[in-house]
């Protein structure tokens, strides 16, 4: 009998390290999944900078690099610059891709960089403890907000997808969320869009996907994706916010 569903072979076997209810481990897949449908495996290179997903290189069964916090985009580039012919990704949190990576996400973003972002928003440095991050929303309680995010002392949350729109070297920009059944499997179907899009050379792709921190939101899996689909959606609207015409895409 033919098996409907199993591990991706762009995955390997060892066991993910997050926290329960964590959902990198279903991006992981999701990613994984993308690369075994367009035939890449043995040519795909990634980088996993600091952050929750800093052993990235355990868990997905191909290249791999680590990158240093930040700067994965600008090691991407290198990389797909050298090796044109590879499928090229990076695999980033919002406390680095919008953080301390901004500068490296916008000019890869403007250059056209034939790269791929994958970026995971949950509203929150997960690794370090669970402080603000550039996406914490408006009086959303962290370690160093305990009163809540105020907008006079720490700004309005940072929305990548939007901004990153309006670059013309980013073709495809795009927010999913893995709040649910549905949306992993729309969450899936963009990513390897993205990845497509970065095959035909068309330039910089990058799918953000909102994701839950059980842990440092203080909520249990269940209530942490209500929360999710309560308070993220409204400022982190789903959909595809750039797109290449059909004649490009096709």
């Amino acid at each position: 009998m033919p098996k409907a569903f199993q591990r991706p072979q762009a995955l390997t076997d060892k066991a993910f390290h997050y926290c329960p209810g964590c959902t990198h481990g279903i991006i992981h897949r999701l990613v994984a999944e993308a690369i075994d449908q367009l035939g890449m495996r043995t040519k795909t290179v990634g980088i996993c900078p600091v952050g929750c997903a800093v052993f990235a290189y355990d868990y997905f069964n191909c290249d791999m690099i680590q990158a240093a916090h930040g700067r994965a985009l600008a090691v991407a580039t290198g990389v797909k610059r050298v090796l044109p012919d590879r499928l090229v990704f990076t695999y980033q949190g919002d406390g680095d891709l919008a953080a301390i990576g901004t500068a490296e996400t916008v000019h890869a973003a403007a250059r056209g960089e034939k790269i791929t972002a994958i970026y995971v928003n949950n509203a929150v440095y997960g690794m370090t403890g669970g402080q603000m991050a550039p996406t914490t929303l408006l009086g959303q309680k962290t370690t160093t907000t305990p009163l809540g995010r105020e907008r006079e002392t720490a700004g309005f949350p940072l929305r990548v997808a939007e901004m990153l729109s309006t670059v013309e070297g980013a073709v495809y920009v795009s927010r999913v969320s893995v709040h649910s059944p549905r949306h992993v499997r729309q969450a899936g179907r963009a990513i390897r869009k993205a990845f497509e899009i970065q095959l035909r050379g068309l330039g910089f792709s990058l799918v953000e996907v909102l994701s839950i921190c059980p842990t440092n939101w203080g909520l249990n899996s269940l209530e942490a994706l209500k929360w999710l689909e309560k308070e993220m959606l409204p400022v982190y609207p789903l959909g595809e916010l750039r797109a290449p015409a059909e004649e490009d895409a096709g």
